[in-house]
């Protein structure tokens, strides 16, 4: 199979993420009406690893780890948690656009966090991008902090805690395959959900309070698990086929569906604000994925310069 040939699944697949990922959303809204956002983060992990069990027996994948990967599984476990707990808190109660426009900021978080932490280079139109960016989530927030109060900050928290995870998921793949990776997240994900579980019960916080499902709550909760599993896979091999510079701006096409599920589900639509909002932060977005072609493409010349008859 030729680039040519391998780009086009790889968008497919990307597509099938933005369709799916935000059925997360709607599923985790319905979910978080009747049942502790504790329980739902935790109902999320358990599907999600008994659904990536049997894919791993067939493919005849280790179980094994080796200790920095295991403290590298902990870690995007742990991310993990706290991506999902804010952003099904928010959604709880705030419009899935909404919640999901404020989380895009995150390409932004990575950006800074490459700079400041990991000593990348970052130039300064990036970072300008990056400042614009924030100032568009800020659009979004304002009028939502007014209306939900701080709950609306949740979906910083996703954006940050999913920033961390995608760092630390660069560096896991290269000691498990990615198919491993989910499953052994969801494991430990869920048996690090327990003991806080126990300390929500402790202290009474209702949040964190374990409390089983009844009814139709127990099929909402599936689904978060079922549409986390199918859209993470959709996105781990839409990489594996296609440059994440390519699939990178199709991502921003999760707000449309975010935005058509909402309405068809709650009967939620975003207003002017948010829009300029969403718009400011997808433009930004789209200028940095636009520098980070610009910086790659320079560095491969800079190593691999073209023949002179070519330049």
């Amino acid at each position: 199979m030729n680039l040519d040939d391998r780009i086009l699944p790889g968008v497919a697949l990307m597509i099938g993420f933005c369709i799916f990922a935000p059925l997360i959303d709607v599923a985790s809204k319905l979910a978080a009406q009747s049942v502790p956002v504790g329980v739902v983060t935790l109902g999320r992990f358990i599907v999600q690893a008994a659904l990536m069990l049997p894919v791993v027996l067939a493919m005849g994948l280790t179980f094994r780890l080796s200790r920095r990967a295991l403290w590298l599984t902990g870690l995007r476990a742990a991310m993990s948690i706290v991506s999902t707990f804010c952003f099904v808190a928010a959604v709880k109660v705030m419009p899935i656009a909404d919640a999901l426009a404020i989380a895009f900021v995150e390409p932004f978080i990575i950006l800074l966090i490459g700079k400041l932490v990991l000593s990348e280079q970052v130039g300064p139109r990036r970072l300008a991008a990056s400042a614009v960016g924030f100032a568009g989530a800020m659009l979004v927030i304002q009028p939502s902090f007014a209306a939900f109060g701080a709950v609306a900050l949740f979906p910083l928290g996703t954006a940050v805690s999913f920033a961390l995870y995608m760092l630390v998921t660069r560096h896991l793949s290269r000691h498990v395959h990615p198919v491993t990776m989910q499953f052994q997240t969801a494991v430990v994900a869920a048996l690090l959900c327990l003991p806080l579980l126990a300390l929500g019960d402790a202290t009474g916080e209702p949040a964190l309070a374990f409390a089983l499902p009844e009814g139709i709550f127990w099929l909402w909760c599936f689904c978060v698990g079922l549409a986390a599993t199918v859209s993470h896979m959709a996105m781990t091999y839409a990489l594996k086929f296609a440059p994440s510079a390519t699939l990178a701006p199709l991502h921003y096409l999760e707000i449309v569906t975010a935005t058509l599920f909402g309405y068809l589900f709650f009967s939620d639509f975003p207003d002017a604000m948010t829009w300029a909002g969403v718009a400011v932060i997808v433009g930004s977005g789209l200028y940095i994925i636009h520098r980070e072609r610009q910086v790659a493409r320079a560095a491969r010349l800079t190593l691999d310069p073209p023949a002179p008859e070519l330049r």
